[in-house]
């Protein structure tokens, strides 16, 4: 494996994060609030889960016990 000295790879490194694309802070913004968005549902959606199960097995423990 061909090694490059440590001036080159510091050149090599400031090349690659100088072609980062960053977001912008409205892209920040419209991510984040999406992320807490799905993560909201993403909650209800099991705690409904849950509710459902929870009634289904007192039903079936009401009957046979």
């Amino acid at each position: 494996m061909a090694r490059t000295n440590p001036l080159q790879f510091v050149q090599q490194v400031r090349a690659e994060v100088g072609k980062v694309v960053w977001p912008t802070r409205r892209e920040v913004v419209l991510t984040t609030i999406m992320v807490f968005v799905m993560a909201t549902l993403t909650a209800i959606f099991f705690a409904l889960v849950d509710l459902l199960i929870r009634q289904g097995l007192q039903g079936v423990l009401t009957i046979f016990g």
